[in-house]
């Protein structure tokens, strides 16, 4: 797909996220109505035409029109559906690792600037198991612990953010000051923070000892914080706004 727009500019190509082979009978309709969609949840343009090639190559791959179960079930559900079907999504995947046997691995915070800190903790955090969920502070929830204007991002592109991470396989978003009322809905088998913490004082440590769980600290990589990020923006600012004056 190529998405131009009136008055020239550069157009934005967007190609098919893999190859997908078969009848392409109704990608059309299957793409528009994707994209209508999509623009009706409130996504940017760039956005929704994304979704809907996805949608239509997914639809195309799993075989077109002739596929009587296409016509009732979305070919590609895809992200941005709102903080309850996420949520909703993070405790089915919570469950179904579960019962075939695997590993449960949570973690939270704000995540409020994804950094190269975050990144190594997600990495790590996914390694010891068999999924990852982010347990993420809610707007309000973020600006009781930190303060006014924070967060700089709200929770939906906190959380878009992180589902976009290939090490996260959902998140879940919580309005409490501790993730202890979610914790306990997703029983994870192990729940990790980053090595700025103890496991003594964490207060999760005694919920998940209640099921068998454990909380676990990671390593964490120095001089790298959401504060010290602001701070720098901040600066920089500050720094141009000088150099303007004079």
């Amino acid at each position: 797909m190529l998405l131009t727009r009136p008055g020239g500019g550069t157009p934005m190509l967007i190609p098919a996220p893999f190859r997908a082979g078969g009848d392409p009978c109704g990608a059309g309709d299957c793409f528009a109505a994707t994209a209508v969609a999509a623009l009706a949840d409130g996504l940017l343009p760039e956005e929704a035409l994304q979704r809907a090639v996805t949608a239509a190559a997914a639809f195309v791959a799993a075989g077109g029109a002739g596929n009587p179960e296409l016509w009732e079930t979305p070919a590609v559900p895809g992200p941005g559906r709102g903080p309850a079907a996420d949520a909703a999504d993070a405790f089915a995947l919570a469950e179904s690792v579960r019962a075939r046997g695997g590993t449960v691995v949570a973690t939270g915070g704000c995540f409020d600037l994804v950094h190269a800190g975050h990144v190594g903790l997600l990495e790590s955090a996914r390694r010891i198991g068999d999924c990852l969920i982010v347990c993420l502070n809610s707007d309000a929830s973020v600006t009781r612990r930190k303060g006014a204007g924070r967060p700089l991002n709200p929770a939906a592109d906190r959380a878009r953010v992180l589902a976009a991470l290939g090490s996260v396989d959902a998140v879940v978003v919580f309005e409490e000051d501790t993730p202890v009322p979610v914790l306990e809905r997703l029983r994870p088998d192990v729940w990790v923070k980053g090595g700025d913490y103890s496991v003594q004082d964490l207060p999760e440590a005694e919920v998940l000892r209640g099921w068998g769980g454990q909380a676990v600290v990671l390593p964490y990589l120095d001089g790298r914080s959401t504060t010290l990020l602001a701070r720098r923006a901040a600066d920089a600012a500050a720094v141009a706004v000088r150099s303007g004056e004079e």
